[in-house]
């Protein structure tokens, strides 16, 4: 099979297409022919080593200290069943099907397994395999938020970084629950934030949300750089502060600054969960989750695919195409 493998940290360069042997699906495993993965954040994190303040000791340890431990990145993937291991019951050869694989990776590749029981489910009907894929990433994450933190219609919602994956899906689960959203982007994004249901939009260059003594009572904090104390004056009393990425330093303070000012401070954990992935399915059949997608590749192109996420200005998913 071609996948994309990287054998060294560094830039984009160091991802190359090469010829790996093809995987055989284990007793309760399947084999997904991957059709579309997604470039993302976790992916540029991975390969560069760029981690959150407080985890370059903890992080090399799972990533690798010389050369990385898993060689294939992506944590999405949209596909077909091509064959089932002994006691697979959940699917069957020809089920089209979208998921994550989290961080064991995996995505960019022609073919991948998993446990049936993983972070997967059926691909909606007329849905293609990218549309489907772009979804996962961000909507799994903001499933993982409301399970969290229910949005209930009134609140006051605020998402900081609207324009990524996370963001461009939060703005629209929190419209959908009936809240009042507000999108920080730049203002290039400002009209894309208002076509997915954004109510107000702050140009973070022309404006500090954590200074303009406006507050809200969920804030998502989806670009790294509101933690809990910068982000407090802008929280109602009980508010809540979803550190969708979060240093060590905010992981481990989170309890104690929720005890002390009565605000909840919830550090984002990223464990696929099928019934996450099933949530924001469910919601996109509905209508409410439409996906994002900035540009698609081709596997020959996915050095191009990480220059553009290298640049930190993608608008929702920068999408991998493995298969036509």
């Amino acid at each position: 099979m071609r996948a994309a493998v990287y054998r060294s940290f560094g830039g984009p360069d160091v991802v190359r297409v090469e010829e790996l042997p093809k995987p055989a699906p284990q007793a309760d495993e399947v084999l997904v022919r991957v059709h579309a993965s997604t470039v993302s954040v976790g992916d540029y994190r991975m390969r560069t080593r760029d981690l959150p303040k407080g985890l370059e000791f903890f992080g090399p340890l799972t990533i690798g200290i010389f050369a990385p431990r898993k060689k294939i990145l992506g944590m999405d993937f949209a596909g077909v069943i091509e064959a089932v291991g002994a006691g697979v019951t959940r699917f069957k050869p020809g089920d089209a099907v979208v998921g994550l694989t989290g961080m064991k990776f995996g995505g960019h590749a022609e073919y991948v397994t998993l446990k049936q029981t993983e972070a997967m489910v059926l691909k909606p009907e007329g849905w293609s395999f990218e549309d489907a894929v772009a979804l996962v990433f961000g909507g799994h994450t903001v499933a993982e938020c409301i399970r969290q933190c229910p949005i209930r219609p009134g609140d006051e919602v605020l998402v900081n970084g609207a324009s990524g994956a996370v963001g461009t899906s939060a703005v629209q689960v929190a419209k959908h629950f009936g809240a009042v959203v507000t999108a920080v982007t730049s203002a290039g994004n400002a009209e894309l934030v208002r076509s997915l249901g954004a109510d107000y939009v702050i140009d973070y260059k022309a404006e500090d949300f954590t200074k303009n003594g406006k507050q809200y009572d969920v804030i998502f904090e989806c670009v790294g750089n509101a933690p809990f104390e910068r982000a407090e004056p802008a929280l109602k009393p009980g508010g809540t502060l979803l550190l969708v990425i979060v240093d060590l330093k905010g992981m481990l303070g989170a309890g104690k600054n929720s005890r002390r000012s009565g605000k909840r401070v919830i550090p984002i954990s990223f464990k696929p969960r099928p019934e996450d992935v099933a949530f924001e399915i469910e919601l996109a059949k509905a209508g409410a989750l439409r996906p994002v997608i900035d540009r698609i590749h081709q596997l020959d192109q996915v050095v191009e695919a990480h220059r553009h996420v290298d640049t930190g200005r993608k608008r929702g998913s920068v999408v991998l195409q493995l298969a036509g």
